[in-house]
């Protein structure tokens, strides 16, 4: 999904350019992982507002061909990996038809989403609009989490992010807000990790 325009590549840029990556989100992903020991091998995941498709390819290297990959965006994604453990359906997370294909390659060992609204430079509506789809996306890890499975999604702070993780709090053993290295120091995004998804009762 559509983020800020930045003009000037800055380090991370010019590492992702390098590396092959379309976007320099992939080491916010990257660092997530080391930090939370988000992705184990053979994972089943699931990647929310995927485009340009960073964090997808960083999966799919990491899972070396064991496990599987599915993602959805309004976009289409920058990268092509050709890989038989990787679903792609181009549509709104917000769609019956979308969620209900999402939800027949589950259930998923991880639920990812660096999703963003589109920003207007009115930053209460943008926070806003971040909230709600991170609401969208723990309803999917509601629904299409394992038990012990993790959910990791972008927010744009605001006056949500309490109510957000306490309801992450009721579903997960452990729920937190960290923001990593590669976020420009202006962003206001910071990630909801949950980590350890309750059985259901």
């Amino acid at each position: 999904m559509a983020a800020a325009n930045y003009e000037k590549p800055d380090f991370w840029s010019v590492k992702a350019r390098k590396e092959g990556y379309p976007a320099r989100s992939v080491y916010k992903l990257e660092e997530l992982d080391r930090k939370f020991g988000i992705l184990k091998p053979g994972a089943r995941v699931l990647d929310i507002g995927a485009a340009p498709g960073s964090w997808s390819l960083w999966v799919l290297k990491k899972l070396a061909g064991r496990g599987f990959l599915a993602a959805v965006d309004l976009q289409p994604l920058g990268i092509s990996p050709g890989n038989e453990n990787f679903f792609f359906i181009r549509g709104d997370l917000y769609d019956a038809a979308v969620k209900s294909a999402l939800a027949g390659q589950g259930p998923y060992d991880v639920v990812l989403s660096d999703a963003a609204p589109s920003t207007s430079g009115n930053k209460g509506l943008d926070t806003d609009r971040s909230e709600a789809i991170v609401e969208a996306v723990l309803d999917y890890a509601d629904d299409m989490l394992k038990p012990g499975g993790c959910v990791v999604a972008k927010l744009f702070m605001g006056g949500g992010q309490r109510e957000l993780l306490d309801r992450m709090k009721a579903s997960f053993t452990t729920a937190r807000a960290f923001k990593p290295e590669a976020c420009r120091s202006v962003s206001f995004e910071t990630y909801l990790i949950g980590m350890g998804r309750k059985q259901a009762t």
